[in-house]
């Protein structure tokens, strides 16, 4: 009987403040969007990690005729230079380096000239002679890459060590910026929800204060009171959420897997599965944001 008069209560409070529910609802929607959407990109820079810091090398381009660095004053890296640099490599870089190529300067002319037909660069022909020898290091811990360059660097013979890494920092800072950006909405959005879940409770609340007055009367508790307008507050924020999952999942089958992913093929993608692994998250911050907004609300209102 308890809990067919609450339900009661919830379906009535939900009709007389229709329009502030729905505001409630689409609010919730917009702003848990965002949260959602800030951590599938924070996902999606983890699995763009994980893919190309394994396959990222450390290049230590050797002494060319022309270069003006410090170690190259002896002109071009000396073979006996060269099997120095590899005894380093292969004994002190040994728990660092897992894999060691050496590219001569006829095999980085192939390389580039499978990139550059013609053998020109910004208006110069290139030939043998201009290509660099390097050696190209697989770490066995990436974000090792400060300890070989504090071992190889400024050794005679090397003119520079590059970290490939370097290449995608620029792109991994943007989708981290804009996932903080994702999530500075939401927290705009996400404290308009609260403040509309507080109107709506408070104008439900004041619109019920006889009848709330009459419970007390009769010896309701106030959790007994209380439990329709929180209810109220919940349900609104849930189908919200859920409307945010579904959008989410929407977006990234659509955008993601059936266009994005058959255009770029290379890269690893969120899928719907990252969306549903979010999905208790964001239906968690509706649930625990209602309660919140309407215990907050509920303290002052429902007293007689």
């Amino acid at each position: 009987m308890r809990l067919q008069f609450v339900l009661t209560e919830v379906l009535h409070g939900l009709r007389r403040n229709l329009s502030m529910v729905v505001s409630v609802v689409l609010v919730t929607f917009v702003s848990l969007a965002f949260v959602g959407a800030a951590a599938l990109i924070q996902r999606q820079v983890d699995k763009l990690q994980d893919d190309w810091y394994d396959l990222v090398e450390v290049s230590v381009f050797l002494c060319p005729n022309a270069s003006t660095a410090p170690t190259c004053v002896g002109g071009e890296a000396s073979e006996e230079q060269i099997d120095t640099l590899r005894s380093v490599i292969e004994n002190e870089l040994s728990a660092e380096v897992t894999t060691i190529y050496f590219e001569t300067k006829d095999e980085a002319f192939a390389s580039f000239k499978e990139r550059y037909e013609d053998g020109s660069y910004q208006g110069m022909q290139l030939t043998v002679d201009d290509m660099q020898a390097s050696f190209r290091l697989k770490l066995a811990d990436p974000s090792q890459y400060e300890v070989v360059s504090d071992v190889l660097q400024g050794r005679d013979g090397v003119e520079v060590v590059v970290d490939q890494r370097a290449v995608f920092e620029p792109l991994f800072l943007a989708l981290n910026r804009l996932s903080m950006l994702a999530a500075g909405l939401a927290v705009v959005m996400l404290l308009t929800a609260a403040l509309l879940i507080t109107t709506t409770i408070r104008l439900s609340a004041v619109s019920r204060r006889r009848e709330t007055g009459i419970m007390r009367l009769v010896g309701a508790s106030n959790l007994f009171i209380q439990l329709p307008f929180l209810l109220e507050g919940a349900i609104a924020a849930v189908v919200g959420s859920l409307l945010a999952v579904g959008g989410l999942w929407l977006g990234v089958r659509y955008l993601v897997t059936d266009w994005l992913e058959q255009s770029v093929s290379w890269i690893a993608y969120v899928t719907t599965s990252d969306v549903l692994a979010v999905a208790p998250l964001l239906i968690g911050i509706a649930v625990a944001l209602a309660v919140v907004s309407s215990v907050v609300t509920l303290n002052r209102y429902t007293r007689v």
